[in-house]
């Protein structure tokens, strides 16, 4: 499963740029997230996109993840650079030793998506390291219903084609901009509902209004799968809309 997805921009006002800058020189992180992946009964896609986008809001709303926190130092490094994302899969015994790391298991519909703190790039735990990045593909087995309008969307791109393990990682990018992008009391109040969210692909027409509409925009770095540049998915969150 395909998952680096190593770059990100946002919305017009948001400091966060996919434009080469200080941030490249940094050292580079990464933030591991694993899906759980039986032989013959793999989760649902769109099941498991959602589950990695909350994945990444509880990593980043953590209490070990911010202030004095014990993952705070690595969060802050990650975010201070390129936010790449790899998501890997595990069956079985691979899931179990990845469970006994330090991470957060969060769970959707029948998905399971385990997060990690982030990483230096070539500096992955042997457990994760070995576990693959390509190699399984996941389906709908129905398309997904309509999603409640009062209820977070990150709008996926109908004209770029991904993996399931980079929808993952880019669907985990829009939640990052739209957390960037709240007040504390906004980021308050949807962690408390536990982070609903849906994943949606776009009609063309829509997406073409979303992509002009200064919602979070996430642009890719190109660096696997897809050209340089590509808009990806844009970030829906009710607290967002222009009037």
């Amino acid at each position: 499963m395909a998952g680096v997805s190593p770059d990100v921009a946002s919305a017009s006002n948001s400091p966060f740029r996919s434009e080469p800058s200080a941030r490249d020189a940094a050292p580079q992180f990464v933030l591991p997230l694993v899906v759980r992946v039986e032989r013959g009964d793999p989760p649902a896609r769109t099941d498991a996109l959602e589950t990695a986008a909350r994945a990444v809001l509880v990593m980043l709303s953590d209490e070990r993840s911010v202030g004095d926190g014990e993952w705070a130092r690595a969060v802050r490094d990650w975010q201070d650079a390129r936010i790449r994302k790899v998501v890997r899969r595990a069956r079985g015994a691979e899931w179990r030793r990845a469970g006994a790391l330090p991470g957060i298991t969060v769970t959707g519909k029948a998905a399971e998506v385990r997060v990690f703190p982030p990483v230096p790039l070539d500096g992955w735990p042997k457990e994760l390291a070995k576990l693959q990045v390509s190699g399984t593909e996941l389906d709908d087995p129905e398309a997904p219903a309509g999603a409640d309008p009062e209820v977070p969307v990150l709008w996926m791109s109908p004209e770029v084609e991904m993996s399931a393990g980079k929808a993952m990682a880019q669907a985990g990018h829009g939640a990052q901009l739209a957390w960037w992008e709240l007040s504390e009391v906004e980021r308050a109040a949807w962690r408390e509902a536990g982070f609903p969210l849906a994943v949606r692909t776009a009609r063309p027409r829509r997406w073409r209004e979303l992509t002009a509409s200064g919602l979070p925009l996430v642009r890719d770095a190109g660096f696997t799968e897809i050209a340089p540049g590509s808009c990806t998915v844009v970030a829906e969150h009710p607290a967002l809309r222009r009037p």
